[in-house]
Formats: C-alpha cells, structure tokens, sequence
C-alpha cells in the first residue's frame, strides 16, 4: 500500500519535462516579442546587432529574440527548439552553458565582424548548435555523439548553403560566426563527460558476473559436533 505522498510520476517522464521546459520558455519568449510587433506596429529591428556601433551592442542579448516576418519566426523556431531540446537531453552537464556561450560568442562575432547594418533574428545560435552537436562527434568520438553528428549532417547538410556571402536579405555572417561558434564551444566542452560517456572500469568488464545462491553455501556442510547449536532441542 502506497504513502498518499508517494510520487507516482515516471522518472522519464520528469527527465523529459525538465529537458523541455528551457528549450520552450525561449521559444514563448521569442513568439510572445513577435506578436508584439504585430499588435502594436512598434518595430523591433532597432534592438538588433549594429556592428561596431555601442548601440549596437544591446543586440548581442536581444536580436536572436527579434525576427523580421513570421516567415523567419517559422524558419528558426522548428530547429532552435529541436536542436536546444537535444542539445539539453543529451548534454545535460554541458548543455546550458554551451548554449549561452554560442549565444553570446555569436552576437560578438557580429558585432566585430558584420556588414553594417542591423542584424536580427536567432538563425546564427542554430547555426552554433548544428556546429556544436557535429563536431563534438569529432572531439569526443564516441557512439552517441557520432550518432548524433550524422543526424545533424543528415537533416542540416543543407545550411551549408547559408554562409555563402552577398545573399540579400540574409545575415550570412551571423550563420558563419555562429557556426565558427559552434565549433570553438565544442571544443571548449570537450572534457565534460557526460555521465553516459564515462568509461567502464576494465575491471568491472574483466570480473566474472557473481553467482546468486537461494541457500547458504554452507547449509549443507557437516556441523561442528563440538558445539551444540545443532542439537538443541526446539518445542
């Protein structure tokens, strides 16, 4: 019989909450800004990224935040949820700190290096995850993250597109710093294992799996005839 206070919540099904909830505060956030742009008319694009200008450098926190039309809203937030959901699944102790660190190095990179014009919307932070996922396969080197940089080259091979430059209407050096990065932060991390990358012991691999016995190994041996714990007389 169960304590009424006893969780009954599958420890799965909380992993998967906690892994979510981050990923789709970020996503609300980004909706909720949008459609305050829609509403009230009030244009955002002033708070982005304008290179070398100090006005400019509020955009490194806010223009992954700020997107154009609702055809790039869509664009970025089917594969900044996915790619940040797996980037925290599967990374939990890098996780966070990877992704602020490709946001952040991300709107710097801008800020220094991009044409002079204001910069907007979250396509370089995936481009830093597609980056980050990809090539800790290549640091790390072991199943899961090899496994993991084939789907991201399967399903993202595409982006490769998105860095050539002089696309109009493109911020193609936000996709190109952010995947440059991407790289450097899956490098910088490359030494936190995750728990399921740590290594088996060799002796735990070596040592014979231990018997299981449903008596005593001795109940069957002959008692000591000079004690009498075996001829006490039970009622």
């Amino acid at each position: 019989m169960h304590s009424p206070h006893t969780s009954t919540h599958n420890p799965t099904t909380i992993q998967w909450q906690r892994v979510l909830r981050g990923p789709t505060v970020l996503l609300a956030i980004i909706w909720l800004i949008h459609l305050f742009q829609v509403i009230t008319g009030i244009e955002l694009s002033a708070f982005g990224i304008y290179p070398r200008d100090i006005s400019g450098l509020r955009g490194i926190a806010l223009a992954p935040l700020i997107h154009a039309d609702f055809q790039h809203l869509f664009s970025n937030s089917v594969p900044l949820f996915l790619l940040t959901t797996t980037l925290i699944a599967f990374y939990p102790k890098a996780g966070w700190g990877a992704f602020w660190l490709i946001y952040l190095l991300t709107g710097m990179g801008v800020w220094l290096f991009a044409r002079s014009v204001y910069h907007i919307g979250a396509s370089g932070v995936v481009y830093g995850l597609v980056a980050f996922i990809f090539w800790s396969g290549v640091f790390r080197r072991n199943f899961k993250t090899i496994v993991l940089a084939l789907a991201v080259t399967l399903l993202y091979s595409g982006y490769i597109v998105g860095i050539l430059p002089n696309q109009e209407g493109i911020s193609w050096e936000s996709h190109l710093l952010g995947g440059i990065s991407g790289i450097f932060t899956a490098w910088w991390y490359r030494a936190v294992v995750e728990e399921d990358e740590q290594p088996k012991s060799k002796l735990d691999e070596d040592a014979p799996a231990q018997k299981r016995y449903f008596l005593p190994r001795d109940v069957f041996d002959k008692p000591d005839e000079s004690t009498d714990s075996w001829y006490s007389n039970h009622s």
